[in-house]
């Protein structure tokens, strides 16, 4: 017979299960980049309840959208917010949903054909190998995606590359994730590439912090 004991028990070592294999996750992703694969996509296409302030309404409200702009969405994933980001630009606008998994960028398309969305340009590719446009998007988007990209300095050189002056690149971290990076890594690596930081939102625990090509005089 099942007791409310043995219940409790059987949460408590689920739960460290799911600790343990994150340390693991952690631990591995400090040698080599390990992305989450695209079998486990439903994890990040639905919003976390504890981080309801980084939902994907809210992000993509911080990126203070207008129609016609070029967004690059890096490391889209399944689409989470490739989608309303399109939808935000509107038809005179484009997102191009960069993903290094073909899985991920599969879900993605089927997304934005149910959505009958005509303004996204995938393109499978690791950032910092080259393969964005120069000068011509108006803002970045890495959701939990910095960590996981084995030259970092490098993609962040080609996505300042890729804005166009004054444009925004928004970064945000949550600690639970594996390759989760600290605010100050981030500006220490913006900075370097020329970035300068305008907003942050959140704390140490889940934030984005916005970081901007500087406008030519």
């Amino acid at each position: 017979m099942t007791t409310p004991l043995s219940i409790l028990l059987g949460i408590l070592g689920l739960l460290l299960l799911a600790v343990l294999a994150a340390l693991g996750w952690r631990l591995a992703s400090d040698r080599t980049s390990l992305p989450c694969p695209s079998w486990l996509s439903w994890l990040v296409e639905f919003d976390n309840p504890f981080f309801k302030s980084f939902n994907a309404r809210t992000l993509v409200q911080r990126l203070n959208l207008q129609p016609g702009m070029r967004v690059l969405d890096v490391g889209c994933g399944p689409g989470r917010l490739t989608i309303p980001v399109a939808e935000q630009v509107g038809p005179q606008g484009e997102v191009v949903a960069v993903d290094i998994q073909p899985g991920m960028l599969r879900r993605a398309q089927k997304k934005a054909q149910a959505a009958n969305l005509k303004n996204i340009r995938f393109l499978q590719a690791g950032v910092g190998e080259g393969s964005l446009e120069p000068g011509q998007a108006d803002r970045a988007l890495l959701v939990t995606v910095l960590g996981e990209i084995p030259d970092r300095n490098a993609a962040l050189q080609e996505i300042f590359a890729a804005l166009k002056p004054g444009g925004w690149l928004s970064v945000t971290e949550i600690l639970v994730d594996p390759h989760y990076q600290s605010r100050g890594t981030i500006l220490r690596l913006a900075s370097a590439v020329g970035f300068r930081a305008t907003d942050f939102y959140g704390n140490r625990i889940a934030f984005t912090l916005v970081l901007e090509k500087p406008a030519i005089p």
